[in-house]
């Protein structure tokens, strides 16, 4: 027999399905205007569809040296924030992992609080300009380098593996090293690929950091570019001292240039899709 829908499940499809159209429309809708002529933008003529199909707007923006550089900036600072961060973070996850270890929970009572009041953003900046990193590469990677959410998860799922598996290790004669690298870490691929999805995706996205620390343009990331081509173009608008095609052109290239920014992630989480769900469960569930 087939299972009736009661009126509650109705409203929840139709609410889920409200809720993926309005998430997905300004992601189309921004596909389409940058794929399309100017004329047909113009006319008004562009919806979910391209009109008029050219790719003139996305060889502009992949020509201009400033987003190169702000792509490869953006690239570099993920892939290399990213390593140091799992690196460090399961680390000091596996640490604070065993009860035995001495202080164990003045640590983890030191870390929980980090959770609830901060240093404030101008004692960070402080801080940042005190070792000396202000306008580098580190400024990117280090004051964001662990997160006290992802420690904890990590934490909780080191908790969870079985003792014999670590007294399996120093029977081997693995020191507390050797168990964390050749037993924990590839026991961890799961939980890695969830927290390490998180990181990536937070640094990527981060432009407050770079708003913060850094002054040189030829080490700004995307999301900076990005954020300056959108507040350009609000100037424009408000102006009224440009015309039409040319307030067309500039909403083309910030669309694109979204479009640009986006790509990476979204080709990078089917691949870690089957860990994702996985990962996070084992974390917040064992131990």
């Amino acid at each position: 027999m087939r299972a009736r829908l009661s009126v509650f499940d109705l409203f929840l499809f139709a609410f889920m399905g409200g809720m993926i159209v309005a998430t997905l429309y300004p992601f189309l809708y921004m596909i389409a205007v940058s794929l399309s002529s100017n004329v047909h933008v113009l006319r008004g003529e562009v919806f979910l569809w391209p009109k008029g199909f050219n790719l003139n707007v996305y060889k502009m923006v992949l020509q201009d040296p400033k987003i190169i550089q702000a792509y490869i900036n953006t690239i570099v600072y993920a892939v290399l924030g990213t390593s140091m961060s799992l690196i460090v973070t399961a680390a000091g996850a596996f640490a604070i992992s065993k009860r035995e270890m001495m202080f164990q929970r003045g640590f983890m009572m030191m870390i929980v609080v980090t959770m609830f009041f901060s240093g404030g953003m101008i004692p960070t900046f402080l801080v940042v300009r005190a070792y000396g990193i202000v306008d580098t590469i580190w400024a990117m990677v280090l004051p964001t380098l662990v997160s006290t959410w992802n420690l904890i998860i990590m934490r909780t799922f080191f908790a969870g593996l079985p003792r014999e598996v670590e007294e399996s290790g120093k029977i081997d004669g693995l020191s507390d090293i050797g168990v964390f690298f050749r037993l924990a870490l590839p026991l961890s691929k799961a939980i890695l690929a969830t927290i390490g999805l998180f990181y990536a995706v937070s640094i990527w996205n981060n432009f407050f950091s770079a708003m913060l620390y850094l002054r040189n343009t030829e080490l700004f990331p995307l999301q900076v570019v990005l954020r300056n081509l959108v507040l350009q173009g609000g100037g424009n608008n408000a102006g009224g001292s440009v015309g039409g095609d040319s307030l067309l052109v500039d909403e083309s290239i910030k669309y694109a240039t979204i479009i640009v920014s986006t790509l990476p992630i979204l080709m990078v989480y089917p691949f870690l899709q089957k860990y994702f769900a996985k990962g996070a469960l084992i974390g917040s569930v064992k131990g």
